[in-house]
């Protein structure tokens, strides 16, 4: 498995934030190879991220290259450009 944390800043208020993610659901629950998406808050005012679990690294990399991932800063109305951070997963703790 392979995870990927998307870190931004939005000029949303958390409301309309949420309310886009929300429209958006069934096209990421579409995505060949995303186990799971965790949409979290950060500590950093107007803050957000997604921590993405993937099956592989060849899904990551074909969303990435996807219309959808393409859209991210123009439906959250990003201020700067996101910090990436992407991992190999040794092991888990549960089933």
């Amino acid at each position: 498995m392979f995870l990927q944390i998307i870190r931004l800043k939005s000029k949303l208020a958390e409301e309309e934030l949420l309310k886009r993610a929300k429209e958006r659901e069934p096209q990421f629950q579409a995505i060949p190879g995303l186990l799971q998406k965790y949409y979290v808050r950060l500590d950093e005012p107007d803050s957000y991220g997604g921590v993405y679990v993937w099956d592989s690294p060849e899904s990551m990399q074909a969303f990435r290259a996807s219309d959808l991932a393409k859209s991210i800063p123009g439906a959250y109305e990003i201020t700067e450009p996101p910090a990436i951070e992407m991992m190999d997963i040794m092991f888990k703790l549960r089933d």
